[in-house]
């Protein structure tokens, strides 16, 4: 694995630390305690401004020349047993979709599992639409992610908590990060 600072296409890539400005407070709060658990988060979680505009995923590819394989895209999903709702943040790359009603649905072992509406899902995690990332969700979320980004040489670009930067990783990084599960198959091929 690599011991740098990871960059891709034509962004700013700064230390994620160093830089809690261009984070959201959660997000900010949950990479000072990773690093200090693990002292390559200091070096190899980057943060980059962006144009809020271009903060979509396939928007931000194309300005700015990244590689949709790259990208990760964290759904939030719930699902009701009962009277039991069990919440996930589901990371999947960007060339895929969370498989909400078969796998995410068994791993919550729901009955019925559905994308937390928007209103919930901004106040829960304390992050803006279009932002929410894996890293500073409220603990009592599972946090999922898609085994693809396991695999050495993987790049985890993702929400930073705010419109306005995007946070890049390894992605085996990401899969340690503290309460992730990493998740075969977790994401299916867009048809």
């Amino acid at each position: 694995m690599s011991t740098g600072l990871p960059t891709l296409g034509d962004l700013d890539w700064r230390p994620a630390v160093e830089h809690r400005d261009l984070l959201a407070d959660p997000v900010a709060a949950a990479l000072v305690a990773w690093a200090g658990a693990d002292a390559r988060v200091a070096t190899q979680v980057a943060v980059a401004p962006i144009d809020p505009e271009h903060a979509d995923t396939a928007t931000l590819n194309e300005v700015h020349g990244l590689p949709p394989e790259a990208s990760a895209n964290c759904v939030v999903v719930a699902g009701r047993r009962g009277e039991a709702e069990r919440v996930a943040a589901c990371v999947v790359p960007a060339t895929t979709s969370a498989d909400v009603n078969t796998r995410v649905r068994k791993l919550l072992d729901a009955r019925k599992a559905s994308f937390l509406p928007q209103d919930r899902a901004t106040a829960e995690s304390g992050m803006a639409y279009g932002g929410i990332t894996p890293l500073g969700v409220p603990e009592s979320w599972r946090v999922l992610v898609d085994d693809r980004f396991a695999a050495p040489g993987t790049l985890a670009l993702m929400g930073s908590g705010v419109r306005h930067s995007k946070v890049l990783m390894p992605g085996p990084l990401l899969c340690e990060a503290p309460g992730v599960e990493v998740i075969d198959s977790l994401g299916v091929e867009r048809g």
